[in-house]
């Protein structure tokens, strides 16, 4: 059976305009503006005090009344109390009745809101069979696994029908295996709802794999909007590039070579840079699946490094080297073959990076 979403239910748009939350003198979110399309599976990525989860709370309502605009389909709810802004929230911590069974955890929103009874058996019928609990529903959630009382509080949250779905770090408590599961289990489920939804964890795996776009938080203030692969490919600072998993990232001052742009980073670490600078600072950042370690065929467009292999680990699926190449400390991955050749500590390698996996980033 599926949830058929009534008129009110169909998907909204949220804006956020010039938000700031302040705790007494310390400033929690600054200045932040965001455009969330209708319907679609946002994260905020940041951190611990980053502020992503009070800019979450602060769409729910919880919290002090920020200064700036919160907008569901163009109606300001900032200053609205938490039961007028028609949003449903699942936290991190369940918080489930312990002494209520799983139906009546999923009808207490319904019955707080004097629905009619049969109305309310069908409803809570229809959300725990689309969690997939339907038969567990005279338990109590002292007699569920965590991942059930995740889908209870899930269950719970869609059966008042609203219109933004928050999310807050609900897969934290679970373990790895589970986490992946529930995580598909929520993407369909919201599909399937088309509900706008807003997703808050501290997991880059997990926003890169549930997510449509997000925001990248750091310290209060929002440091990149995109898609996944747009953040990973295409970080704006430092701060984005080391986030969003492991990076290669020398810094050096720019300088012009017949012309081109280079960084420089040492005597034997010169790099050719796409920027209209002529001088100043900045960094390259690179991945370190991007970097081909001692190539047998000769290459072009790249830039070549040599350096020492200075440590070795075995990830399983590839082996990560640490490469020492003049003061800088750079990661290689390579996929794992059996019975491939590794390179021993002090071997003397050399690197090559393809210049368009090679981005700049000014200081």
């Amino acid at each position: 059976m599926i949830m058929t979403l009534t008129k009110q239910q169909q998907p909204v748009s949220i804006q956020i305009e010039d938000l700031h939350i302040s705790f007494g003198t310390t400033k929690v979110l600054q200045g932040i503006n965001l455009s969330i399309e209708p319907g679609e599976f946002f994260a905020f990525l940041g951190p611990s005090g980053s502020g992503k989860s009070t800019l979450l709370r602060a769409i729910a309502g919880f919290g002090p009344i920020p200064e700036g605009r919160i907008l569901i389909n163009g109606e300001d709810i900032a200053s609205l109390p938490p039961w007028k802004r028609d949003v449903g929230m699942v936290f991190q911590n369940y918080a489930l009745w312990p002494h209520m069974s799983v139906q009546k955890n999923v009808a207490f929103g319904l019955e707080e809101r004097k629905v009619p009874r049969n109305e309310i058996t069908e409803r809570v019928e229809e959300a725990l069979d689309m969690v997939g609990l339907g038969h567990l529903a005279d338990r109590h959630p002292a007699q569920l696994s965590g991942g059930q009382q995740q889908r209870v509080a899930l269950a719970r949250t869609i059966v008042v029908r609203p219109r933004v779905l928050l999310l807050d770090e609900p897969l934290s408590n679970l373990d790895a295996n589970l986490r992946v599961q529930m995580r598909n289990d929520i993407l369909a489920l919201q599909r399937k709802l088309g509900l706008t939804t807003i997703f808050v964890t501290h997991d880059q795996e997990e926003a890169n794999s549930i997510s449509d776009r997000m925001a990248v938080l750091d310290m209060g203030i929002i440091q990149q909007i995109g898609s996944p692969m747009d953040l990973y490919d295409y970080p704006v600072n430092q701060f984005v590039a080391h986030f969003l998993g492991t990076t290669n990232l020398i810094e050096g001052e720019v300088s012009r070579k017949n012309g081109n742009a280079v960084l420089q980073a040492g005597p034997d670490v010169v790099i050719p840079i796409d920027t209209s600078l002529e001088s100043g600072q900045g960094s390259v950042v690179f991945r370190p699946q991007s970097v081909l370690i001692n190539p047998e065929t000769q290459l072009s467009d790249v830039v070549e490094l040599t350096g020492t292999v200075g440590a070795k680990e075995f990830m399983g699926a590839t082996i990560r080297y640490s490469v020492e190449v003049g003061k800088n400390k750079l990661l290689v991955e390579e996929d794992h073959q059996r019975d491939k050749p590794v390179l021993n500590k002090n071997a003397k390698v050399r690197l090559a990076i393809p210049k368009k996996q090679i981005l700049f980033i000014e200081k």
